[in-house]
């Protein structure tokens, strides 16, 4: 008994690869010319949108207050998987240390529920905007916004803990290669040597409080939303009704569209190349885009811009 946990103990691996993408060296230096372009525009255009945001009283208010989280979000989001992604382009496979690949884990999984939440309650936001005009004061003051931001962080660092604990506990006795640019719980659940039945069902819990959850959230919102909206009487209003949602509505489909074709798919269907694109459009894509769609192009936001800049 004791011979075979000290086998256990000799095998079990101390690190991973990761083989991001496996290009010709030329393309390589290409992408990762690329990737590092999009980061840096990334944290430029979030922190522009923070600056914006808590700098100027006319975006002091509940809907710009989250979308300030969410750009903080984003600038966090592309930090922790950027890095490992440009190494991989500049040499190729590599090795990452246990320790490190965990808590690369630990910060995606937390990032990637609080996204959720803070889409959610974005969501609620716009309903109680268009359907509860003018409880809206009441409904969404700085108490409450406050309480939905902390609990999305806070819900997010709690779940996550769970999860990478579950995982890390895993034996990882060989292989280790991760045929992804991160470290992400599929492929990690993969390369587990012991039963993964109980992190499964956490997974899966996890999975249907936070992810699907915060979706019905979501969708209760603006079906609620498309009712008020269809009874409005002026042509006007439901297009100044529907211009305030869209944005968010792009982003959540983005979103949404990518993590459940990756996480909700059949078993049967493995392509982890295809899972490697897709990850691209919700870890690098999507925390480039957002701020352009919910942002730079809404109204208030290009005018305290044009006031910052001088622009005429």
């Amino acid at each position: 008994m004791e011979k075979s946990r000290e086998v256990a103990n000799m095998t079990r691996v101390q690190q991973f690869i990761l083989l991001g993408f496996p290009t010709q060296l030329g393309i390589r230096d290409a992408l990762f010319a690329v990737f590092l372009t999009l980061y840096l525009l990334t944290l430029l255009e979030n922190t522009l949108i923070i600056y914006l945001i808590y700098s100027h009283s006319e975006l002091r208010k509940p809907m710009y207050f989250f979308l300030g989280n969410l750009s903080c979000l984003e600038m966090c989001y592309v930090s922790v998987t950027m890095p490992t992604l440009l190494v991989g382009l500049w040499m190729g496979p590599y090795h990452i240390s246990f320790v490190i690949c965990m808590t690369q884990l630990f910060f995606f999984v937390s990032l990637i529920c609080t996204e959720c939440t803070l889409l959610a309650s974005m969501a609620y936001d716009r309903y109680v905007a268009i359907c509860h005009p003018l409880q809206y004061p009441l409904l969404m003051r700085p108490q409450v916004c406050w309480g939905l931001a902390l609990s999305s962080w806070l819900g997010g660092l709690v779940v996550s803990a769970i999860k990478t604990k579950c995982i890390a506990s895993l034996t990882y006795c060989g292989p280790n290669v991760l045929n992804q640019f991160f470290c992400d719980v599929s492929p990690l659940l993969n390369l587990s040597c012991t039963h993964v039945a109980l992190t499964e069902l956490v997974d899966f819990i996890s999975a249907i409080i936070i992810f699907c959850g915060t979706l019905l959230v979501t969708l209760a919102s603006y079906t609620a939303i498309g009712m008020t909206v269809l009874h409005m009487p002026s042509a006007t209003a439901r297009h100044k009704a529907f211009s305030t949602c869209a944005s968010h509505l792009v982003v959540v489909g983005i979103f949404y569209s990518a993590a459940l074709f990756i996480y909700c798919r059949p078993s049967r269907i493995k392509s982890m190349d295809l899972n490697k694109v897709l990850s691209v459009i919700y870890t690098v894509v999507t925390p480039l885009c957002n701020p352009i769609i919910y942002c730079l192009r809404n109204r208030e936001v290009h005018a305290v811009l044009q006031k910052t800049l001088h622009w005429p």
